[in-house]
């Protein structure tokens, strides 16, 4: 028995039980140092004319034997001697592959793409077996020889036999208990599913036995009530593809294919509504196969959901969710990124260094905005349909960025036009508007179709302005994240801004400060509000603190009255964080009840003031606050009173 070698119990164990987290990730570790193997050979062969093969002939076999409790992966690579099983598997955290890189990195450059660099991969399988025994064949010698430890102490080293050079690791797994079945890696399916996940893209093929069925030949003497009998076989079979689809040619690869992997690979029934790559190659080279989902996930706005791309290194799955290659904006986005130049971390599970990773995500960032722009551009339909299934996430991506990312994403935002009763973008809003529009005006509902009977839209539409229509619960917090929209103002010939140019401030036409009136307009509600100074106080002070006043409207024309805010909050933000947990509800608007002065129930208030009837203003006043508050959707404070006062109205 020889000892391991460094601080060997306390070292071992702590690559056994604590560098990695997921037990299945061994095969991808056996295989990867298989793969590593074969590569050593095979560049042997290059530089070694002697050595006669061809790339078809290298690969790696996986087979298990259940009884015995089994898995063995085996490869015709460079093998090992004895004194290379002592110095690579008897010394932990030493790694040949390391030091092959090293040695040939000069000579051949980045075409040295070894895998296994820690020498700490072939340890990961204790994690699942309770004894290892490796036997191996130095492509060249005569002889084997047999590695074996039962990851505790130490190991034996011992002459064996085999056929041919490579390797055969050959794991005897551990004893299930009540916290752990290791039988799910003693059986085809579950060995197969492994190889697919983790190694499924390693270069050379990956084979293994796998049981069939095929209907058996039928007898000559069979008669007309003959019914086909199966049989079951086995054969070898090649599990991996070995050449992912992200690393082919564009031109060589049809859309049927990508959309039959994106299907198979994110377990989508739908295609993708858009399919781009990116291929960089320099001082970080990697390539990134991306997709657009055509349907929004159950889950995407629930607080389980996972944003993340497939992180490869060298075609080794490293990640299945890497979160730090998307922003929170582009979490729907779904692919593979794929570099050999990552620093990975002792495991090959996380990353030493995120700067690499940051580098990589700002360019997937900007080839999503670029792609979404360029559908929005060539495919209305198509990016309607997207904007509907993930409009909420790019419009949260610029308000929770406190409006910085609204010069990437802000064009790329629809909503329902009001004037054209279809989807536009704030651009098309800006190219339509009259020359004497001030501003970008909207209004925030729950739906397009209340919002359109508003008086106030009604009022703005009339005035041959458009409003657009918001019914997603972040839009308005958007648009005030955004403040305004549109390019710069331009300059005149001595450098000052030309008036009437320049970006567009977004205002809620259910805002106090909409400012269209004419002069004429606004000094006919000055001098009515001069008139009814005591109407108004009265109604003011029956509203007591539910209104911070009554004030003359300058902008209704057919409605007696309507609820606006002053200040940020609106009536639509105020209903949205009522529902809101931890305290949200208690933000409250500053609410006006503007009034019609040429309606006909303002002459009714005025006569009743005038008559001294203050029961009669009273009712009025509550029945035109309530009706103005169910016309924007809110809810009354006493829904009871307010039918009794109308019952009373029409006594």
């Amino acid at each position: 028995m020889r000892k391991f070698k460094t601080e060997s119990k306390k070292l071992l164990d702590l690559m056994i039980n604590s560098i990695y987290t997921n037990r299945e990730i061994f095969l991808r570790e056996l295989i990867s140092n298989a793969s590593d193997a074969v590569d050593k050979l095979y560049f042997k062969s290059l530089t070694d004319s002697s050595i006669q093969l061809t790339k078809d002939q290298l690969g790696i076999d996986v087979a298990f034997d259940k009884d015995a409790r089994t898995i063995t992966v085996s490869d015709n690579g460079i093998g090992m001697t004895q004194e290379d099983l002592d110095r690579n598997l008897g010394t932990i955290a030493h790694s040949d592959s390391m030091a092959f890189k090293q040695e040939n990195a000069e000579q051949q450059g980045d075409d040295v793409d070894i895998i296994g660099q820690f020498g700490v991969g072939f340890y990961s399988a204790f994690m699942v077996a309770k004894s290892v025994r490796v036997v191996s064949k130095a492509y060249g010698s005569d002889q084997a020889w047999a590695w074996e430890s039962d990851g505790v102490e130490g190991y034996t080293i011992e002459e064996a036999q085999r056929d041919g050079n490579g390797t055969d690791i050959i794991l005897t797994l551990k004893d299930n208990t009540d916290e752990e079945n290791f039988d799910q890696f003693l059986s085809e399916y579950g060995l197969k599913d492994l190889i697919k996940r983790y190694s499924n893209y390693v270069r050379y093929p990956v084979r293994m036995e796998v049981s069939k069925s095929r209907q058996k030949p039928k007898p000559e003497d069979a008669g007309d009530d003959y019914k086909p009998e199966y049989e079951q076989y086995t054969e070898i079979e090649t599990i991996n593809s070995m050449v992912p689809i992200w690393k082919r040619s564009k031109s060589d690869v049809q859309q049927e294919e990508y959309n039959e992997f994106y299907k198979q690979t994110f377990h989508d029934f739908t295609d993708p509504a858009a399919t781009f790559s990116i291929h960089a190659e320099g001082a970080l080279s990697y390539d990134a196969l991306l997709f657009i989902p055509g349907r929004a996930p159950y889950d995407l706005y629930s607080k389980d959901y996972k944003k993340g791309l497939e992180l490869y290194s060298s075609n080794v799955l490293i990640m299945e969710k890497c979160e730090d290659l998307l922003p929170d904006h582009y979490n729907f986005v779904r692919g593979v990124v794929d570099s050999q130049d990552l620093t990975l971390n002792i495991s090959r599970e996380t990353l030493q260094q995120n700067n690499q990773l940051h580098a990589i995500a700002r360019k997937v960032e900007k080839k999503v905005t670029s792609e979404l722009k360029k559908m929005l551009k060539n495919d209305r339909a198509t990016y309607e349909k997207f904007f509907e299934d993930f409009g909420r996430g790019l419009e949260y991506g610029i308000y929770t960025s406190y409006g910085m990312l609204k010069d990437e994403l802000a064009d790329l935002l629809l909503f329902y036009s009001a004037k054209e009763q279809k989807m536009v973008t704030l651009a098309e809003y800006l190219e339509a508007m009259p020359a004497d529009q001030k501003s970008i005006y909207y209004a925030a509902g729950d739906s397009t179709d209340r919002l359109a009977k508003l008086p106030i839209v009604n009022t703005v539409l009339g005035k041959g302005y458009d409003v657009l229509l918001c019914t997603k619960d972040v839009d308005e917090f958007c648009f005030q994240a955004m403040m305004t929209y549109g390019p710069e103002a331009e300059q005149d010939a001595e450098g000052k801004d030309i008036e009437g140019t320049g970006p567009k401030e977004l205002k809620n036409v259910a805002s106090g400060d909409l400012d269209f009136a004419s002069e004429e307009e606004k000094k006919e509600a000055e001098e009515a509000e001069k008139d009814n100074e005591a109407l108004l106080a009265a109604m003011k002070e029956q509203l007591g603190d539910a209104v911070t006043k009554v004030a003359v409207s300058t902008r209704l024309t057919d409605a007696p009255s309507a609820v606006t805010t002053e200040g940020p909050v609106s009536l639509e933000m105020e209903r949205l964080m009522s529902q809101m947990p931890d305290g949200m509800g208690e933000v409250k608007s500053q609410r006006v009840l503007e009034l019609n002065a040429k309606h006909p129930v303002f002459q009714v208030l005025k006569d009743a003031q005038s008559a001294g009837d203050a029961e009669k203003v009273k009712l009025y006043t509550e029945i035109l606050y309530d009706q103005a508050l169910i016309v924007e959707g809110m809810p009354i404070a006493d829904p009871v009173a307010y039918a009794n006062a109308v019952t009373k109205l029409m006594a």
